[in-house]
């Protein structure tokens, strides 16, 4: 680079007289700068074509996925999941504190003899006394109807999740068709009272809502631990015909809180919830601090499915009063 210029480099007019084929010699079509127009043409016209089967193909793929989704939840029969202008499915809170949530029904006279598909005449209200943060509860689902069932259980209202997800909503998978289903239900922060609501809405069919209103008000004597699920704790109970108030059994064991198969699953669900004093029922001198509850359990999860038991038709009543806790519980 001298002077600005480059060497070699001869400055022309854009006004030269000097004759278009000299000044702008012919050149071979592969190097004609109207190649790359050209070809960008060409190509351009084989994106646009590549751009529409592109967007047939994607058209068509998510017609397909609409298709198949409205297949599989159009496949649902809104007919068989009601019964008596009712869902065929109903929600309870195991402790027996529970009422009509509209007042818009009474309590039968018996429940064992009740003519219905259902287990109660409506929907529920229930109270749950806690005793601290981390206390728990049984929240029962049941499948009245003869159809599988996928459910969206959700808690609204704030202080309270569902222990199995962490979180205040829960899908139920292939729910079969009278079966049931029992779920731990835990307050994650402090709470002296306030109303919360369960739904149980199907996965395909979202008008299909079952609702448990649960007043939550905070105990007089709180406790340090909290029955949880899988813990091994022992227990006083006794128990009743629901109907007749008639003492059946009593006695004290050993129970594993929602997960012991030696015995009905409303009793061993009956152990969460219960609470006791950091101890845990092992200091010296030995101080009584663990708590009780009653709670009330339907056939489906009491002998209902024990053929010819003598209880099958039975409502249970259960008192549990918790003495000792080891040390992993909590």
């Amino acid at each position: 680079m001298t002077g600005g210029h480059n060497k070699g480099y001869v400055a022309r007019s854009w006004m030269s007289d000097t004759p278009d084929e000299v000044e702008h010699p012919p050149i071979p079509l592969g190097l004609n700068r109207m190649a790359i127009p050209r070809a960008a043409l060409i190509l351009s016209v084989g994106t646009v074509v590549v751009l529409i089967a592109s967007s047939i193909w994607v058209g068509l793929s998510a017609m397909a996925f609409l298709d198949d989704l409205e297949a599989s939840f159009g496949s649902t029969n809104v007919e068989l999941l009601e019964s008596d202008g009712r869902w065929v499915w109903e929600v309870d809170l195991l402790f027996d504190t529970c009422s009509a949530r509209e007042d818009d029904w009474i309590w039968p006279e018996s429940l064992a003899d009740q003519d219905g598909y259902f287990l109660y005449p409506g929907e529920l209200r229930c109270d749950w006394e806690h005793q601290g943060n981390g206390d728990t509860a049984s929240v029962a689902v049941y499948n009245r109807g003869n159809e599988t069932l996928d459910l969206v259980m959700e808690v609204s209202g704030g202080g309270v999740v569902f222990s199995a997800s962490g979180e205040p909503h829960l899908i139920i998978n292939d729910l079969g068709g009278n079966e049931s289903v029992i779920l731990e239900v835990g307050l994650n922060e402090g709470v002296s009272e306030r109303e919360v609501s369960i739904t149980a809405t199907h996965v395909s069919v979202l008008e299909a809502q079952v609702r448990l209103d649960v007043h939550i008000f905070e105990g007089t004597e709180q406790r340090d631990v909290h029955v949880d699920f899988n813990d091994r704790v022992e227990v006083h109970y006794t128990l009743w015909d629901a109907d007749t108030d008639e003492q059946l059994d009593e006695g004290t064991l050993w129970v594993t809180a929602g997960n012991d198969p030696a015995y009905i699953d409303g009793f061993e669900w009956s152990a969460i919830g219960l609470d006791i004093d950091s101890d845990r029922g092992g200091g010296f001198p030995v101080v009584d601090t663990g708590t009780s509850h009653i709670t009330l359990l339907p056939p489906p999860i009491a002998y209902g499915d024990s053929e010819g038991h003598e209880l099958q038709e039975t409502w249970l009543k259960f008192e549990l009063k918790v003495n000792r806790a080891p040390l992993s519980s909590g």
